[in-house]
C-alpha cells in the first residue's frame, strides 16, 4: 500500500484535466496501459472523479462457497469494502472483466455515496443501473447485469493490488474518471502529472480556439513553430492561464 496522500491542491488540479491528457502524460513516461478498458460512466456527471484507489478483488465463485446465505455473514468482503472504503477515495473492483453478473447494485453504491466516497469503478456488471445513474457520485461499470455477484463472483480480498479492465491498480493509486472513462495514475506520479496536465489543458484550449478561427494544425499541434509558441504565451497572459 502506498504512503502517498492525495492533497487537496493536487485533487483540484486533477479535476480540471481529462483522461486524454493524463494518458498522454503517462505515455511520455513509458506507461501505456493505465486506461481501464471496457468501462463506461453510468450516467454522465458534471464533475470529474478523482480519488485514491481502495480495492476489492473477486475470484470465480465456487458454488459450495457462495449460496445466497453468505450475505448474512457480517464479514462478507463485498459488504465490508462498502463500509470501510475511506471518504474521498474510489472503490475499484476487479471482476476479471466478467460482466455476466453484477459486482454491486444501487443500494451498495448509494451507501458509498452517502459515506462520501469519491466514486466506484468495476470491470464487471452492475444491477439497478438507473438508480446508480441518478446519484451524484460518479460510477463506472462494464454494463448493466441483473444476476447477483454470487452467481459468478466471490469477493475475496480488500485493498490488495488488482487488475481492473487490464490496468494495474495498487491501493493508493489515483483514479481519474471523466466522460471517456478512467485512468489510473501511479501514486508517486500524481503530483507531477497534475501539474503537467494543467499546462496541457491550457495549450489545447488555445489550439482549439486557433483551429476554430481557421488555423491549420501543422506546427500548431504539437507546437513546433516558434510563431505559435509566441502566440500561446501571449494568449496565456491575456487569459490568465
Amino acid at each position: 500500500m502506498s504512503d502517498y496522500i492525495l492533497s487537496n491542491e493536487t485533487r483540484e488540479k486533477l479535476k480540471q484535466v481529462s483522461t486524454a491528457s493524463v494518458a498522454t502524460a503517462l505515455y511520455k513516461r513509458g506507461l501505456r496501459n493505465q486506461f481501464v478498458q471496457g468501462v463506461v460512466p453510468i450516467g454522465h456527471k458534471p464533475v470529474t472523479m478523482v480519488g485514491q484507489a481502495f480495492t476489492l478483488r473477486y475470484i470465480p465463485a465456487r458454488e459450495d462457497r457462495n449460496p445466497i446465505t453468505v450475505f448474512r455473514e457480517r464479514d462478507h468482503k463485498q459488504r465490508v469494502a462498502v463500509e470501510t472504503c475511506p471518504e474521498g477515495q474510489v472503490l475499484v473492483m476487479d471482476a476479471r472483466k466478467d460482466s455476466r453478473a453484477a459486482t454491486a447494485g444501487s443500494i451498495l453504491v448509494t451507501r458509498l455515496a452517502q459515506r462520501g466516497v469519491a466514486g466506484v469503478v468495476s470491470d464487471g456488471g452492475v444491477r439497478d443501473a438507473a438508480g446508480i445513474g441518478a446519484l451524484n457520485m460518479p460510477a463506472y461499470f462494464a454494463c448493466a447485469s441483473a444476476p447477483t455477484n454470487l452467481t459468478l463472483h466471490e469477493a475475496i480480498d480488500i485493498n490488495v493490488p488488482i487488475s481492473c479492465g487490464d490496468a494495474p491498480v495498487f491501493p493508493g493509486d489515483v483514479m481519474l474518471g471523466d466522460g471517456d472513462g478512467v485512468m489510473v495514475i501511479p501514486a508517486h506520479l500524481a503530483d507531477e502529472i497534475a501539474e503537467e496536465c494543467m499546462g496541457m489543458e491550457s495549450y489545447e484550449d488555445f489550439v482549439l480556439e486557433q483551429v476554430n478561427q481557421g488555423a491549420g494544425i501543422i506546427g500548431l499541434y504539437p507546437a513546433t513553430d516558434e510563431e505559435n509558441i509566441v502566440k500561446y504565451k501571449a494568449w496565456r497572459e491575456e487569459n490568465g492561464r
